[in-house]
């Protein structure tokens, strides 16, 4: 009954039909393989569900049996194994088999396969795959598991599996294995260490990546099985961590954790009880494990999976971020180099790993800053665009400015390197690139002004990453490749469109256009030719001499000149021609940029073969003496890029550029909404071509000498005004550097005079700057001047204005022709154009706050009148050496001090707009700085040094910072008297801090380039004027409301001067000034002694608060004698030395300023050391050199062209807004002491002296946050 029921509407279940025997005597091989065979065959056959167990069992008895078993035929033991595997098919769920004898069959299995499965081609592989399937898709395999010492069996499987696997099997046999493998560690009740130690071994081998197939297995084992494994994997990971640690065998602590990290790539899921393990390493005492645990976890979160840990651990994120400000400096190195990983593969914690970096980027140690600059030298180009905010890049780059210089180089290095990466893309219009890249630049070459140890850090990142030069082409590609020059033209032009006014100051500073040549690199290298490696012929004291004069200079120019010295004279006795040879090609002004490439490239490859340890120097030396920014190569893009970028407009070029410059750097570099570009990419290109044309004129007209035929034929292009105007220049600057460039032909003459006559002032004026050098100059300049003379007062304004500024360049150029009508042309000048009513000017228009008017926007008036200033001064400088020098120039220097008399007119009552007075005061100031040039005016114009010297506190920004401008560029050259050096500390209290600042950098930096001998002429000697000074100041009252602002000058003075050598010194001169008299009035000198009096208690404060000794100063000082007389008697002395001059509330003032001083150095002290607070605030020192705010008048500097001196033609005011780059380098003379006394009285001082405080006062108060208790002075 339960047979049928069993049964019923299912197949009978099926009979083994196999009877024969397979054991006994006399059986051959052949015979028991071909019954094994058909006996596999046929149980191969049966399904499990529908075959009669018991008609089996006569086989299975037989199949274990030792003489089939050990039987020495391969293809028997096959055959046995699968009809075994079949069997255990069969019987499944229970098994035919004792555990002994179980035991034995699978020993058997997992034997044939380990010595028969070897490859496709191996015998029986068919039945070898067969059993591997069987045990697979049945599973019998898990039998193991409960048998007695199953373990030892398990072992040897996955011992087996994994040696097998390595035979590069079939993916499915890998797949059978895998599935056996995990079948076993599913049903293990418990799992051997021995087998979680083979697993880990996959992982730990050295070629173990994913085409491997052990190592793939072990992947698809671990993952199979993850929640089985997880609680022995970290057993695991404990046991070996704990004991080894404990053992402080840390290489093996090491390779555990180098093992975690394996696993987190292939089976992260596995790690699930390790990563909390992990998380309390950070937290040990010892520093190993804590960098280990730092390094694995790093890896950890950085890898493809880091995500999921992030959010599944977000304690164990939190704790490893919180590494950052390990006390070990180790492990926060270990830290940030495990950052770039993260970096670049999770953005979505950027918040977060950001805000960590930028902290680290202050961190106390170098190692730490510099590692943080480091990382971002080794992310790639989309990581930096789309993973790394704009705020952190310029964190990085603020590092430039770090006090270390490993911190900077590595800085620079990693902002340089992503322009390099971004430039492609910058230069494709790609608006991310511009946003996140496009400042660099810019930033890089602010930072040059700090120091000159950043300075040649931004030097070289300049040159290797943003203005690099083009590499030769190899010589496999030489055929189809060449150097590309409009390429490297058209990249600095690109990277120009991004940058600022300093910024394109510094940049022409990098140029090496700029300088008297020849250099004092082609010194050295002249030396040492002449020194011959030490072989010399005759003279041979005064050329070692004459090297070692060239090296020290030369040297000096190096950060490390110690060793740059050392360098320069290895290369000098290496005394090889052909280097000579080269780097005289790489310095030549008109060698080209395939030449230069050339040159510089075997140049380098020779000094590395002759000797490798100085190619560092001699790679900087190239730097600095080479046109590596712009070279002759550049000049025929530059003028493509002027006409590409043609707009028709009557307004000029140069007019325009300050606007169109501000506009371009807000617009690119964090402007506000609202920001439009002002003019296409050409017409971008065409501005910075235009500025570099100027630039080169200005400075290096030889660069010109092969293009002049270029410039020719461009200014016939007479609609585009930019161009023209550009070329002309180019055409004058070329033709005066050498008088044989000027062109010669009449087509170009004619062309070049009706420059002249036309009235676009720009044009004419350099149309006649070109004929003042052409062959028959005399002639066209009397043609030009008469023609001019003759029509003056008959031209409408704008003719007028083109025709004085003519007369400007003429009158210094060609004074010969100018002097046949100077009669004329002055008279008329100062009658008609500076003394002539302007048009009335209502009240409600003087009341307006316009009191500054742009160059653009100039009336046609106003204009006139700032040429005619130019013509009197230009003629002045033109006569400079002749003998009615004087005669001519006194008249000219009174009309000068006339207008800043009456602060920018010609008479009390004159009725000029606020405006107009600001452009004449500010001509009238530099043309007598420019005239204090020459030595034979000097003493002329030093009659009003106080009215000149009080223009720095004009109450117009524009005036101030473009006046300091000028006398920041002539002090820098020494060609000023060492009184000028007073000046700039008369812009303490200006209400922008950008005027103070750029004084104060000239100081510093002339301090700080100064030889000791020029130091004290020029600063320290010049005390007593700056006393002087204050005395004969408008706003200085011996009263004490006023005292303190004049003490700010004083102790402005001290804090960039005054130093524990000279203090003595300058003590000294503040005692001594109440030994003489004023040389104008008693009034002054009683003024000068209360200045004295102020000074000696301030350098007693300044002293004792820098713990300075104040000894009596030994020497001798001869006081300068044009501004004091001595005392009229001894009596007089005594009287003056008894007398305190300073009023009781004052004195006590001072004594509360002292005590609070002091107070604070206290204070200050054991603050010094801290390195952290030290390293904040380092970031935003530039030296002045910073983006500053400017107020709503923008400042326009005047066109430097126009700001010429006779002896220099136009050198001295190339300085338009530039920073002092090279102060004074000759050797000055010591000061003159002049025995002429000045006049006692000068008509209308004391009118002069009330308007000039009534304006300082304008400025003052803008500066001061407290409001004066006493009424301004009228």
């Amino acid at each position: 009954m339960v047979a049928q029921t069993r049964t019923h509407g299912q197949p009978s279940p099926k009979k083994l039909r196999f009877r024969d025997k397979l054991v006994g005597k006399g059986l051959a091989t052949d015979a028991l393989l071909k019954k094994l065979k058909a006996l596999h065959q046929e149980l191969a056959d049966m399904d499990q569900e529908h075959v009669d167990v018991p008609s089996l069992n006569h086989v299975r008895k037989e199949l274990i049996n030792p003489s089939i078993l050990l039987h020495k035929d391969r293809g028997v033991k096959a055959y046995a194994a699968c009809c075994l595997a079949d069997l255990l098919r069969l019987y499944a769920p229970d098994a035919p088999y004792t555990q002994a004898e179980l035991r034995d069959i699978f020993q058997f299995f997992f034997r044939q396969l380990t010595t028969g499965l070897k490859g496709t081609d191996s015998p029986y592989y068919n039945e070898y795959f067969h059993l591997l399937e069987s045990l697979s898709t049945v599973k019998s395999v898990v039998l193991v598991c409960d048998l007695p010492n199953g373990d030892d069996l398990m072992v040897d499987i996955f011992r087996d599996f994994f040696g097998l696997v390595r035979r590069d099997l079939a993916k499915k046999i890998e797949l059978f294995m895998a599935d056996i493998l995990i079948a076993l560690i599913d049903e293990c009740q418990s799992l051997p260490s021995e087998v979680l130690e083979i697993i880990m071994a996959q992982f730990m081998d050295k070629n173990a990546r994913m085409d491997q197939p052990a190592y793939r297995l072990a992947v698809q084992v671990c993952n199979a099985t993850a929640d089985k494994l997880q609680r022995h994997v970290c057993q695991y990971f404990t046991d070996i961590i704990v004991d080894q640690a404990r053992e402080e065998r840390y290489e093996e602590v090491q390779t555990a954790h180098g093992l975690i990290v394996q696993l987190n790539r292939a089976c992260p899921s596995l790690l699930h009880n390790v990563v909390p393990q992990l998380e309390e390493e950070l937290r040990v005492e010892q520093i190993q494990l804590r960098l280990m645990a730092t390094k694995t976890l790093g890896e950890m979160f950085a890898d493809k999976h880091g995500l999921d840990l992030v959010q599944k651990y977000p304690a164990t994120w939190a704790q490893w971020l919180a590494r950052r400000n390990d006390k070990s400096a180790t492990v926060r190195l270990e830290w940030i180099e495990t950052m770039k990983g993260i970096v670049t593969n999770l953005p979505e914690v950027r918040k977060e790993t950001e805000a960590a970096l930028d902290g680290k980027l202050l961190d106390p140690d170098e190692k730490i800053r510099a590692a943080v600059c480091k990382l971002f030298t080794q992310i790639d180009y989309e990581t930096a665009l789309h993973h790394v905010s704009v705020d952190l890049l310029k964190a990085i780059a603020g590092r430039g400015l770090d006090k270390k210089q490993s911190v900077r180089s590595e800085a620079f290095h990693a902002i340089g390197r992503l322009y390099s990466l971004a430039y492609p893309e910058i230069e494709n219009n790609d608006p991310a690139a511009i946003q996140q890249f496009a400042w660099i630049p810019g930033t890089v070459l602010r930072s040059a002004s700090v120091s000159r140890e950043v300075k040649a850090i931004a030097e070289q990142t300049l040159a290797e990453y943003i203005l690099p030069l083009p590499t030769l082409p190899t010589s496999s590609s030489s055929k189809g490749s060449e150097i590309d020059e409009v390429a490297w033209t058209d990249r600095l032009l690109l990277t120009m469109r991004y940058l600022d006014e300093v910024s394109i100051n510094t940049l022409y500073s990098f140029s090496n256009l700029k300088g008297s040549r020849p250099t004092l690199y082609e010194k050295y290298v002249n030396a040492c030719v002449d020194y011959n490696g030490g072989v010399i012929d005759e003279d041979e004291e005064a050329v070692t001499e004459r090297l070692n004069a060239a090296v020290k200079a030369t040297a000096s120019q190096f950060q490390d000149a110690h060793k740059a010295a050392e360098d320069l004279h290895v290369f000098a006795k290496l005394n090889e021609g052909r280097l000579y040879k080269l780097l005289k090609t790489c310095m030549d002004v008109q060698t080209d940029l395939k030449g230069l490439v050339k040159a510089r490239s075997e140049f380098l490859r020779r000094v590395e073969q002759s000797s490798s340890a100085i190619v560092g120097t001699m790679s900087t030396f190239l730097l600095r003496a080479t046109l590596h920014i712009v070279n002759a190569s550049s000049v025929p893009t530059f003028i493509k890029r002027v006409q590409k970028g043609f707009e028709p407009s009557a307004v000029a070029y140069s007019q325009t550029q300050s606007q169109s410059l501000a506009q371009t750097f807000s617009m690119f570099v964090g402007a506000g909404a609202g920001s439009s570009e002002p003019e296409g990419r050409a017409q971008h290109a065409a501005h910075s071509a235009g500025l570099w044309l100027t630039y080169v004129s200005k400075h290096c007209p030889a660069l010109y000498k092969a293009h002049v035929g270029e410039f020719s034929k461009a200014i016939a292009d007479e609609r585009n005004v930019r161009l023209v105007e550009a070329c002309l220049q180019a055409l004058a600057a070329a033709a005066a550097w050498d008088a044989k460039l000027a062109p010669s032909d009449k087509r170009t003459v004619e062309r070049v005079m009706r420059f002249v006559m036309e009235s676009n002032p720009r044009h004419a004026k350099f149309a006649a700057r070109l004929i003042a050098c052409m062959r028959n100059s005399e002639e066209l300049c009397s043609q030009v001047v008469e023609s001019i003379a003759d029509n003056l007062g008959e031209e409408d304004p704008e003719q007028l204005v083109a025709h004085i500024a003519v007369l400007a360049q003429l009158a210094l150029r060609a004074p010969d022709a100018f002097e046949q009508k100077s009669d004329v042309v002055t008279a008329f000048l100062v009658k008609q154009v500076l003394k002539s009513s302007s048009a009335p000017v209502d009240e409600e228009e003087m009341q307006t706050d316009e009191d500054w008017v742009e160059d653009a926007n100039m009336s046609l008036e106003l204009r006139a009148k700032v040429l005619a200033l130019k013509v009197c001064r230009n003629r002045c400088l033109a006569h400079a050496g002749s003998e009615t020098a004087l005669e001519i120039a006194q008249p000219v220097i009174r009309m000068f001090s006339t207008v800043l008399q009456y602060e920018g007119a010609f008479s009390a009552d004159a009725r000029d707009s606020a405006a107009t007075k600001s452009r004449l005061r500010l001509q009238a100031a530099t043309s007598l700085l420019h005239l204090s040039t020459v030595p034979i005016y000097a003493q002329e114009v030093a009659k009003y040094f106080v009215s000149i010297a009080l223009t720095i506190q004009d109450p117009v920004y524009q005036v101030r910072m473009t006046f300091l401008d000028k006398l920041v560029a002539l002090l820098s050259k020494a060609k000023l008297h060492a009184q000028y050096n007073i000046i700039p500390f008369l812009s303490v209290h200006d209400p922008e801090a950008d005027v103070k600042s750029k004084a104060q950098a000239y100081v510093v930096f002339a301090l700080r380039a100064m030889p000791k001998a020029m130091r004290l002429v020029r600063f320290e000697y010049t005390f007593i004027r700056l006393l002087h000074l204050l005395a004969h100041h408008p706003d200085f009252k011996v009263e004490h409301e006023y005292l303190p602002d004049i003490a700010k000058y004083i102790q402005f003075y001290l804090d960039l001067v005054a130093s524990n050598e000279n203090v003595s010194l300058l003590y000294h001169l503040a005692l001594k000034a109440k030994t003489v008299r004023d040389a104008e009035s008693h009034v002054y000198s009683e003024n000068l002694y209360a200045c004295a009096e102020l000074a000696q208690h301030l350098i007693k404060g300044h002293a004792k608060a820098h713990s300075w000794n104040l000894e009596t100063f030994p020497g001798k000082i001869r006081l300068p004698a044009d501004i004091l007389r001595p005392l009229p008697s001894a009596e007089a002395a005594n009287e003056i030395l008894k007398t305190v001059y300073l009023p009781e509330e004052a004195l006590t003032w001072l004594a509360e300023k002292q005590s609070k001083q002091a107070q604070e150095a206290r204070q200050e002290k054991p603050r010094a050391p801290r390195k952290p607070a030290t390293k904040r605030k380092s970031a935003p020192k530039t030296n002045g050199s910073a983006k500053r705010g400017r107020p709503p008048k923008k400042r326009k500097v005047e066109e430097s062209d126009d700001e010429e001196s006779g002896h220099s033609q136009s050198e001295d005011e190339d300085d338009d807004g530039e920073r002092p780059t090279s102060p004074a380098k000759q050797p000055e003379e010591s000061e003159p002491s002049s025995g002429e006394e000045h006049e006692d009285e000068e008509e209308g001082k004391e009118g002069k002296r009330r308007t000039r405080a009534q304006a300082k006062k304008q400025a003052k108060r803008a500066a001061k946050r407290q409001a004066k208790a006493a009424a301004s002075d009228d």
